[in-house]
C-alpha cells in the first residue's frame, strides 16, 4: 500500500522487489486492524464499537445479574469489553476533531490547578522562540478560544468562568 499525496495516488501499481511482485492495495487487515492508504480510522472505530457491542451482548446476562456486585461487573467490563473496543487504538492517527475535544476536556482541569503549576503556565504563557513571519505563535489558550468561537461560545472569559465552577460549555 502506498501512502502518498501525489496526484497518481488512485492508480494501482504493483511493487516489485527482486523477483517478487507485491500487489498495491487500498486497504488491508493487519493483526485484526484495518489499515487504509488514506489513514482513515472512522470505519475501524465503527468496527471496534460493533465488536464491543457484540461482546457486551454476550455477557449481558452477567452484567444484569443481581447476584454479582457492582465491582465485579466493572471488572468484567474492564477486562472483557473494553479491550475488544480499544484493541489497536494506539495505531490510530489522531484527527483534528479528537485533538480539539481533548484540549477542551482538559482545559477546565488545567485552569483549576492554579497559577503556580507548570501546566497552567503553559496554558497562558507566551511560547518561546521565533514564530512564523507576520504573526505571533499561538498559545494553548488561543487554540481554546478558537475552538470556543467555532461552537459560538466566544466572548466569554472562560478562565474566570471555570474558576467560578460554572463549567466551560
Amino acid at each position: 500500500m502506498l501512502l502518498s499525496h501525489h496526484e497518481n495516488v488512485g492508480e494501482t501499481h504493483d511493487i516489485k522487489i527482486g523477483n517478487r511482485c507485491f500487489e498495491n492495495v487500498v486497504q488491508f487487515r493487519y493483526l485484526g486492524t484495518t489499515i487504509t492508504n488514506q489513514n482513515l480510522i472512522q470505519e475501524e472505530i465503527k468496527r471496534r464499537l460493533n465488536s464491543g457491542n457484540a461482546c457486551y451482548h454476550s455477557v449481558q446476562n452477567l452484567l444484569s445479574s443481581h447476584l454479582l456486585s457492582k465491582n465485579i461487573k466493572i471488572r468484567i467490563y474492564e477486562s472483557i469489553i473494553l479491550p475488544v473496543i480499544l484493541y489497536g487504538c494506539e495505531t490510530w492517527c489522531p484527527t483534528l476533531r479528537m485533538i480539539e475535544s481533548r484540549r477542551m476536556r482538559w482545559a477546565p482541569h488545567v485552569t483549576r490547578i492554579g497559577e503556580k503549576r507548570n501546566s497552567y503556565r503553559i496554558l497562558v504563557g507566551e511560547p518561546e522562540g521565533k514564530g512564523p513571519l507576520g504573526r505571533q505563535r499561538p498559545r494553548w489558550e488561543d487554540s481554546i478560544k478558537l475552538n470556543l468561537r467555532e461552537v459560538r461560545c466566544d466572548g466569554i472569559d472562560w478562565i474566570d468562568r471555570i474558576g467560578n465552577s460554572e463549567g466551560l460549555l
